[in-house]
């Protein structure tokens, strides 16, 4: 390759993109459209859906997220179900992987959509266990195929999802006829 010619090229580049015309949002008052998978500084949690068993704290690389347990006495013939304590998620140190999406075996656990979580303060970016309860049930599609199926859009005001369409049963969970069928009469 010739003296400069990597220079030219680089060159070429920057006067190409000094003539086109900028791409420049007012923002707040604009917008850009999000995509649906967007992992946001939210998250939703469904307290329905959590038994308490911490495979998301487990699972997190960071150990951002904060579970105290006592035993609840509830649903004691499938499993014991144990009472929150404390379920608190420090998004100040979180990079917003979704490995605790991924090990929530339960779907009580989503990655929300919002991003305008900026404090002054380190210690207001905890996320406490009431305001998760009380937070929009409004999550993200990503890891979520059935919410994206469905054509679910988490920008759509009045779109909430409620605890019952949050979870993978519906999709991946086999019928009683389909189970009957491969376990009794197929045998």
């Amino acid at each position: 390759m010739p003296y400069g010619l990597g220079i030219a090229k680089g060159m070429m580049v920057t006067l190409r993109n000094l003539v086109r015309k900028p791409v420049t949002v007012q923002y707040p008052e604009q917008r850009v459209a999000q995509h649906h998978r967007f992992r946001g500084e939210d998250f939703v949690w469904y307290e329905e859906r959590c038994t308490g068993c911490a495979s998301c704290a487990k699972y997190c690389p960071q150990g951002i997220i904060k579970i105290v347990t006592s035993p609840s006495g509830e649903m004691t013939q499938e499993g014991e179900k144990y009472h929150l304590d404390v379920f608190d998620i420090e998004i100040a140190r979180c990079m917003f992987c979704g490995l605790c999406v991924e090990a929530c075996p339960y779907d009580a656990l989503h990655m929300g959509s919002g991003f305008e979580r900026a404090r002054p303060r380190q210690s207001d970016l905890v996320i406490s266990v009431d305001e998760l309860k009380a937070s929009a049930k409004k999550p993200s599609t990503w890891f979520r195929p059935q919410l994206q199926d469905r054509g679910y859009d988490p920008f759509q005001p009045g779109d909430d999802v409620t605890w019952q369409d949050a979870g993978r049963e519906k999709t991946i969970a086999p019928t009683y006829e389909e189970m009957l069928q491969r376990w009794v009469q197929g045998r």
